[in-house]
């Protein structure tokens, strides 16, 4: 028996050779005389030619059942490929499969998302939702590869946590052997922790957000992609290692061919990215001085004044207040009259926005115990309740700082999906359980 091949391959197969196909039965299209039979594997699309004449009954399983076929290479200019399969031999491997509920033959897939959602085990199995995905995988390849090269180390950080103390952000809590647990939030702790081990540190895993958003945007579970450097000046180094990150990650898209399948631009990366102070950023979009926060309008009214004024489909916002920052949060030295540890007014932190929506929130923490107690007490909280991530401070920790990417939005700015959900194989969200 031949060895298995790929519809990819099947092009380069001699006229003549026999093959061996496996796959799904993707289309079936019969005619008076013959049936065509599209065969879909993990690479692409095989055509399979069936005479049904007199004395030649040859049984094709439905759509979607998984099947073999082995025959003959011939060839068809007006196949995929140029060739096609001739004088099959097909065996079932499964019982008949059932109607989908979809036509994934179909060029694009015209079922509204629910439907999607509810069958996304098949649904996913439309060429066209497959190559969103390669375009998520071929992302973390350029993620890891870019971060493996500049020198940092993967780690993997619990995601049972038992604080709620983190962030601003609402948590799931969980029963665990009898006292409380958290699933959690980030692994900011844990990566600024693991900094005073390996000075460079990366992390692709899940994060839970028990937040009420029900928007186009927002995820209650998500993939974040972290990361933490030591030894930076400020955010701006921050800022210059997520620019070869997102270019890392760019290339690596444009290198896996599934942005020619989709038929989408990737994004060009710029040397440097355009930067913009909040206090500035808010006067351009026109909102008041005191304003805490940019609003998604102003997110795509700076996108706008982005790609117009620098061709770029990034931009970063530097600074926002430190009232709106996490308490390990570095103040911007000098920038009086606000609620940092030094009655600093902004942050040397950042924001990400792409393609006008937020991507990314970065930017340099703290790294003095003494500075830590200091903030922690100006917002009122108690620094004991934070000794196990303290303790790292007390024992020498570099300046450092990092940023998260949220992999979704990522992905669905690229291939210019309006919501997350459609680049999300299983979404868990205010709605959302199952499957």
């Amino acid at each position: 028996m031949p060895a298995r091949t790929l519809a990819r391959d099947l092009a380069d197969a001699p006229p003549g050779s026999t093959v061996r196909l496996q796959g799904w039965v993707h289309r079936r299209r019969q005619l008076a005389t013959v049936t065509f039979l599209v065969l879909r594997d993990r690479t692409g699309l095989g055509q399979v030619v069936v005479r049904t004449g007199v004395g030649q009954a040859v049984e094709v399983p439905p759509e979607e059942t998984t099947v073999e076929v082995t025959g003959t290479v011939t060839a068809n200019p007006q196949a995929p490929g140029g060739v096609e399969v001739t004088e099959p031999v097909i065996t079932a491997l499964t019982d008949d499969a059932e109607t989908p509920p979809v036509e994934l033959w179909r060029p694009a897939l015209t079922a509204a998302l629910p439907t999607m959602l509810d069958h996304a085990a098949v649904t996913w199995r439309h060429p066209a939702q497959k190559a969103r995905w390669e375009v998520t995988a071929a992302s973390l390849r350029g993620f890891r590869a870019t971060l493996d090269a500049a020198g940092f180390t993967e780690i993997c950080t619990p995601k049972l946590v038992g604080t709620a103390t983190e962030s601003g952000a609402n948590v799931f809590p969980v029963d665990y052997f009898g006292r409380p647990a958290y699933l959690a939030q980030s692994p900011q702790f844990y990566k600024q922790q693991m900094v005073g081990v390996f000075e460079r540190v990366y992390e692709v895993g899940p994060v839970f957000r028990a937040e009420p958003h029900d928007t186009v945007r927002h995820l209650a579970e998500y993939r974040s992609l972290d990361v933490e450097l030591g030894f930076v000046r400020d955010h701006r180094d921050v800022l210059a290692v997520l620019r070869d990150v997102l270019a890392g990650m760019a290339d690596a898209v444009r290198g896996s061919g599934a942005a020619e399948r989709l038929g989408i631009e990737v994004p060009q990366i710029p040397a440097e990215i355009p930067v913009l102070h909040f206090a500035d950023a808010l006067a351009l979009v026109g909102a008041p001085s005191d304003e805490p926060d940019l609003a998604p309008e102003h997110e795509r009214a700076l996108g706008e004044w982005a790609l117009a004024e620098h061709g770029s489909d990034l931009v970063a916002v530097e600074g926002y207040p430190m009232a709106k920052r996490p308490f390990y949060t570095h103040p911007e030295p000098g920038s009086g009259q606000g609620s940092g540890p030094g009655g600093e007014r902004w942050s040397n932190s950042f924001d990400l926005l792409f393609r006008g929506l937020e991507l990314v929130t970065g930017g340099q923490r703290l790294h003095r115990y003494a500075d830590y107690v200091a903030a922690l007490e100006a917002r009122g909280e108690d620094p004991a309740s934070y000794a196990s991530y303290l303790a790292a401070f007390r024992h020498g920790m570099p300046p450092h700082g990092g940023f998260a990417i949220g992999l979704e939005r990522w992905v669905a700015r690229v291939v210019g999906a309006a919501n997350v959900r459609e680049v999300t194989p299983f979404p868990r969200d205010l709605h959302r359980l199952v499957p």
